[in-house]
């Protein structure tokens, strides 16, 4: 992102094995932050993108644990301070968002997505302000559109991703005194390589709705996240940034 310079600062970046976590830690990289590069089994993913921060002249690290232990939140910002000396930023965008239709779906189908996408994010989000309780910091959530638009057999995940974002309220409540800051984004379609393949007709449908004509990209959620944990961002706490293009202001009747 273009003029925010985050030299000096340490950015942890959760599930950034993945597509749009990958996406968060380069775009934080490049503005001169050091990532740390958490997964929890994409090891190649996450070291690829260590790869490509540190021959772009970045500093980076992969860092391996399990979110769903409480444990592992504490562990992953302890390996930042002790790596890089200090956290800044933490985003919490691990998480997963199966298929399933709700007449069938099963109690451990339902478990699993609310441990991934909440006992991780609280893991998490507990771990960082712990970590920034004497000098602030920002701590981000990645939310999603369907946090507020339901869709087809994805009970469990819309619920989880609602949670979310009035999660990132709460928490922007009670640690503003911290000097914290809590914000969350929230995503629309954000292409990864196969998405018209593994679902051709929702591609073609939101790219037919969609005002800015395009499915989103990485970077497009990774800049977000870079404005908010920015100085430019100072006075912003408490908010849900979607980043969708524009889709959700498409009428429905």
């Amino acid at each position: 992102m273009g003029g925010v310079d985050l030299r000096g600062t340490v950015a942890v970046v959760t599930g950034a094995g993945g597509g749009l976590g990958g996406g968060i830690a380069r775009a934080f990289a490049a503005c001169g932050a050091a990532v740390v590069v958490h997964y929890h089994t994409s090891a190649e993913s996450a070291a690829s993108v260590v790869t490509d921060i540190i021959a772009s002249g970045g500093r980076a690290l992969a860092a391996q644990c399990d979110l769903t232990d409480p444990e592992g939140g504490q562990g992953l910002v302890a390996r930042a301070i002790d790596e890089f000396g200090r956290v800044d930023t933490v985003v919490a965008n691990a998480g997963i968002a199966p298929v399933a239709e709700l007449a069938t779906m099963s109690v451990s189908q339902w478990r699993e997505v609310v441990d991934t996408n909440l006992i991780a994010t609280f893991a998490t989000v507990q771990a960082a302000a712990a970590a920034m309780s004497a000098g602030g910091g920002t701590i981000l959530l990645i939310g999603s559109i369907e946090g507020t638009h339901p869709a087809w057999a994805h009970a469990h995940y819309c619920a989880s991703k609602a949670a979310v974002v009035h999660f990132a309220r709460t928490a922007a409540l009670e640690y503003g005194r911290y000097g914290i800051r809590v914000n969350s984004v929230s995503p629309g379609l954000i292409w990864r390589d196969g998405l018209d393949l593994d679902w051709p007709e929702g591609v073609r449908r939101y790219r037919r709705v969609v005002p800015l004509g395009r499915l989103g990209r990485p970077a497009d959620v990774g800049n977000a996240c870079v404005f908010l944990a920015s100085s430019m961002a100072e006075w912003i706490t408490g908010v849900n940034l979607v980043v969708d293009g524009g889709v959700s202001v498409h009428p429905i009747w």
